[in-house]
């Protein structure tokens, strides 16, 4: 089976026959008259479809200088190369102390990038997918996910070396958990949660969100999801609002600091860094951790953004 980077050379040294040239451009004919008798748009959309379909279905991209690459515009190319492995296992139970900890670790996972992700994937009149720049996004990922793993690191070794203290001194009861989850993994993103959960007196748990864009291969940031100079902090920061005050009007046991006498407490807006995901509908969710918009007991709270705040302003 060929891979992407040997049909590299099968692309360059065929070319269509006068046949199917003929029969592409009797089809793309018949389209453009269809689309003047009827002035319909999704008529004239069939123009481009069936040129792409003659284009795809004899893999080749018809090219005046005979040079053709691999398409790479807007491909996710590194869905499948990351995986979740465990960094560091800490395991730890007796009468008074337990500790559940699993460290999470991005890594690379090295497959055949297909043929028929080039074929699918591709868009006519585009350059094809170049070695040298898969290898750039690759790189980037790399990058991206050495960056995330020292982050991990830093916030998780501190816990278990505050619980290892406590259990010399003899502190009394603690648990510690430190577990992940990859949650809504798409062609376009690959998002890690880290759950970190520590109990002594009483229990608080903290969650962090990393977003890697596929198409890049770099950590997606909420900046990044909206135009370039757009303020998204104030159409978000208000729409919580909303919706907390909605919550609270629907449940007496709700409560976040919107209205307190201090206050330095009360919700003004989102931090620039706040953390966030994009869920399965590709709507933009805030996090927020226990004790930062309410009181402890409402624990990690999260607020799923209504589109009509800020879809003028998304990319």
């Amino acid at each position: 089976m060929h891979n992407m980077f040997d049909l590299k050379d099968e692309y360059k040294n065929k070319e269509m026959s006068e046949d199917q040239i003929n029969a592409m451009k009797a089809a793309i004919e018949q389209a453009k008259k269809d689309s003047a008798k009827s002035h319909n748009v999704v008529i004239f959309q069939r123009i481009i479809a069936t040129a792409a379909a003659f284009l795809m279905a004899f893999i080749i991209l018809p090219n005046t200088s005979g040079n053709v690459a691999y398409a790479m515009s807007q491909i996710p190319l590194l869905g499948k190369l990351v995986e979740v492995v465990t960094f560091r296992d800490y395991q730890y139970e007796d009468e008074c102390n337990t500790a559940n900890v699993e460290v999470p670790e991005l890594a690379a996972v090295e497959e055949e990038l297909s043929k028929e992700t080039v074929i699918t994937k591709g868009v006519a009149g585009e350059a094809l997918i170049e070695e040298d720049v898969v290898e750039q996004k690759k790189e980037t990922l790399q990058k991206t996910m050495d960056e995330i793993n020292e982050e991990i690191q830093t916030i998780t070794e501190p816990f278990i070396e505050e619980f290892k203290t406590n259990l010399e001194n003899e502190e009394g009861y603690q648990d510690l958990i430190v577990e992940s989850e990859v949650i809504n993994t798409t062609s376009e993103y690959f998002t890690l949660k880290l759950i970190c959960y520590i109990a002594n007196a009483s229990g608080t748990e903290w969650n962090y969100y990393y977003t890697i864009d596929l198409n890049t291969g770099e950590r997606l940031t909420l900046k990044n999801i909206f135009k370039e100079g757009a303020d998204y902090i104030t159409p978000i920061s208000e729409n919580i609002k909303t919706q907390m005050e909605e919550q609270m009007a629907a449940d007496e046991n709700v409560y976040y600091w919107l209205y307190d006498e201090m206050e330095e407490f009360n919700f003004k807006q989102i931090a620039e860094n706040q953390f966030f995901y994009i869920n399965e509908n590709g709507e933009v969710v805030i996090s927020f951790n226990e004790g930062d918009v309410a009181p402890m007991y409402m624990g990690v709270v999260e607020f799923v953004i209504e589109e009509d705040a800020i879809n003028n302003i998304r990319r």
